[in-house]
């Protein structure tokens, strides 16, 4: 396996904000958005083009146009989705699949829970999205799962890696043959204890879009998180935790009174 980390002032810059505690979640998407294409500018070196005539406003120009099949972005979710945009922004003709993996805290091992792919990616370039390459189990599962279905080139596209991350990968496709890159932003220390990245930058997922409340007060699990329908219990309905809107009733002669602008809110 190639190993590139990139060495560049602005990726560095934007992966310092990121490992900031302070950073909210939507400058943290934009600055993961930003620091992808960058590091897509590397991972793509080695996309495969074919010659192609064009004619310029003057005379006939050879240039080189992406080959078929077309490259396959693959974002593991969920975290990896807020890769996407910064891949896709350099490489909008790409087409796009999906793997959902979840790792065991305990075990540490990655399980495969949802996939949108082609049956077939007989002769694919295969891009994969995972923000943090800590133990490599993920990752080394979601190669494994392409190069069955054919894939003969991967390039993986990380923010960071643990050392111990980048031992295992490489150990798994070692048994695979298949030729792989690694594309990084920085490397970091080491794991701890529980399979974080020390210094890292926390759950990806976490400061991407925020930590999921699992459940809600007032609301009942059993029909749905975040849902309204669970409001009533014992016969009873609840206090909704948000003001009711106020109406007019049917058949009322009120009318509600016209809202008036003044021309600096009209044109300002």
């Amino acid at each position: 396996m190639e190993l590139r980390t990139v060495d560049h002032p602005l990726v560095a810059h934007k992966l310092t904000v990121l490992r900031d505690r302070t950073t909210d979640s939507p400058t943290f998407r934009r600055l993961t958005e930003e620091l992808v294409t960058l590091l897509a500018y590397e991972a793509t070196r080695d996309v495969r083009v074919s010659p192609r005539t064009v004619e310029t406003p003057l005379q006939t120009a050879a240039g080189v146009k992406l080959s078929a099949p077309r490259p396959l972005v693959v974002p593991i979710l969920r975290a990896g989705l807020g890769m996407l945009e910064g891949m896709s922004r350099l490489m909008p003709t790409a087409e796009v699949g999906f793997v959902g993996m979840i790792r065991d805290e305990e075990t540490l091992l990655a399980t495969t829970y949802a996939e949108r792919l082609p049956s077939d990616l007989t002769g694919r370039q295969c891009y994969i999205l995972d923000p943090m390459l800590a133990t490599g189990g993920t990752l080394g599962s979601a190669v494994q799962f392409l190069v069955k279905r054919g894939a003969d080139h991967i390039t993986c596209i990380c923010l960071i890696a643990a050392p111990e991350g980048i031992a295992r990968l490489t150990e798994l496709l070692d048994e695979l043959h298949v030729p792989c890159t690694l594309v990084l932003a920085g490397l970091d220390e080491k794991l701890n204890d529980v399979g974080y990245i020390l210094p890292g930058l926390g759950d990806a997922g976490d400061r991407l879009y925020g930590v999921v409340q699992r459940r809600c007060e007032g609301v009942s699990s059993s029909r749905g998180r975040g849902s309204n329908r669970g409001i009533a219990s014992r016969g009873r309905r609840r206090a909704l935790p948000w003001p009711r809107r106020s109406c007019t009733p049917a058949g009322s002669t009120r009318r509600r009174r016209p809202a008036v602008r003044s021309a600096h809110h009209r044109w300002h």
